[in-house]
């Protein structure tokens, strides 16, 4: 790959209580699609002879993030939004997942899936497919053509689920093995990641195998965690312990890299098992309204020290777009805060913070332009939206709030353009 140099107005955050913002600034990227500088004018790059791409007026923003998002509930987005989640997964989630052991079908939708996700900017993810391993695959090869990063997870689960979607846990194992054999680079960009559906569907014996793949293979791990009430009592009868230790005992709660969807309910020890842990929160704000769960306390999270990311969790939440979680955290959290008033709201740039330096941490040095970071970006014109001399950070909050995936022209993955397929 070129060493390449592109100039545009830049913004990003490398702290989440402010921007960093550069006017016809220019960014450095090397061979390994790696930052190696950003800079006000072009004369103080070390650059030499590097390839110079001028955007001209555009915005140069990190590229997005979904740290929790289920590929194979792609067609269910904006259906049954009326029910609760646990009659939300019976009857229509389910359901569907089940079609996955077709190929064809999974071919289908995957691809528009990964399409979607390439439209509205997101070049990483953290991924449920299904228990079907062949299906799995094909998931991850596709995202491998598109050239945008996943970690992707063959689903575990094995009780309080439909006959066809329970996996003896020998035949999980051996699924999950023949993955990690073709994907389990560490370089690579599409990688396994271990995934027990949630608690109330995995017995104790799946629950540990998953931690003892996680151990034996050091892949990271994701699953959902006191996102509904009345799922946290039943985590509670099954385990006879709060949740975030019914995988504390598996190995399943950062013992190696986990991210924990939802969170809804988290407090206490389990609040601060997961800081200890180093666990990462997936905040899902659509989701969490659309299937009644409640508002996740997101600042309780950060003044604790956790790290947060957004997730849009297709389909219990209904857009893809991670700019619109961006806009739908900071609207939950005031209210959150009208009824808690210790704690404030969200602010424009810790949002777009956790969507992006935040949420990116978890694939490596990703979500920034600080030097040594991998070139995960977006060109935005925003022309269209820019009509009266609005400053630059006013005219990427307009874009937030107003945009969508028209005015982005350019899409970069670790360096390369990303062109959708």
């Amino acid at each position: 790959m070129k060493k390449k140099v592109y100039k545009a107005h830049i913004l990003y955050t490398k702290e989440r209580n402010r921007f960093e913002v550069l006017e016809n600034g220019y960014v450095a990227v090397d061979a390994d699609g790696r930052v190696s500088e950003v800079a006000s004018d072009l004369k103080s790059l070390d650059c030499g002879d590097w390839e110079v791409t001028d955007f001209g007026d555009c915005l140069l923003i990190p590229a997005m993030n979904d740290l929790h998002v289920h590929a194979p509930q792609y067609r269910n987005q904006g259906i049954a939004m009326d029910l609760e989640l646990l009659p939300w997964l019976q009857n229509y989630t389910f359901p569907e997942e089940m079609k996955y052991a077709d190929l064809a079908y999974a071919e289908r939708m995957y691809r528009r899936f990964v399409h979607d996700l390439w439209r509205f900017g997101t070049m990483r993810a953290c991924v449920f497919a299904t228990i079907h391993t062949d299906s799995t695959r094909l998931l991850m090869r596709i995202f491998q053509e598109a050239g945008m990063g996943a970690l992707v997870g063959k689903v575990a689960m094995d009780r309080n689920c439909p006959e066809g979607l329970s996996e003896p846990v020998g035949e999980m194992v051996l699924g999950y093995e023949d993955l990690i054999a073709e994907f389990n680079n560490p370089d690579a960009l599409v990688r396994p990641i271990i995934t027990p559906r949630f608690v109330p569907s995995c017995t104790p014996e799946t629950l540990r195998a998953c931690g003892e793949l996680a151990a034996k293979y050091q892949l990271p791990v994701q699953s959902h965690l006191s996102e509904n009430k009345d799922e946290v009592a039943l985590v509670r009868t099954l385990e006879n312990t709060w949740y975030g230790d019914a995988y504390n005992r598996y190995g399943l709660f950062g013992q190696t890299p986990t991210v924990m969807a939802h969170c809804v309910f988290t407090e206490g020890e389990e609040l601060e098992l997961m800081r200890r842990n180093r666990v990462v929160v997936a905040h899902c704000p659509t989701s969490n309204l659309n299937v009644a769960s409640g508002m996740a306390p997101v600042r309780k999270f950060l003044d604790n020290g956790l790290r947060v990311g957004l997730g849009s969790d297709i389909s219990g939440g209904h857009d893809l777009s991670i700019f619109r979680m961006m806009v739908y955290a900071i609207q939950v959290s005031k209210m959150y805060y009208q009824q808690n008033h210790d704690r404030s709201f969200l602010t424009l740039s810790e949002a777009f913070w956790m969507a992006t330096k935040s949420a990116g941490s978890f694939f490596g040095r990703v979500g920034s332009f600080e030097p040594g970071y991998e070139f995960d970006a977006l060109i935005i014109d925003d022309s269209d939206l820019n009509y009266d001399n609005y400053s630059l950070l006013e005219r990427l909050e307009r874009y937030i709030y107003l945009g969508d995936d028209r005015q982005i022209k350019h899409r970069f993955c670790r360096g390369k353009e990303i062109f959708g397929q």
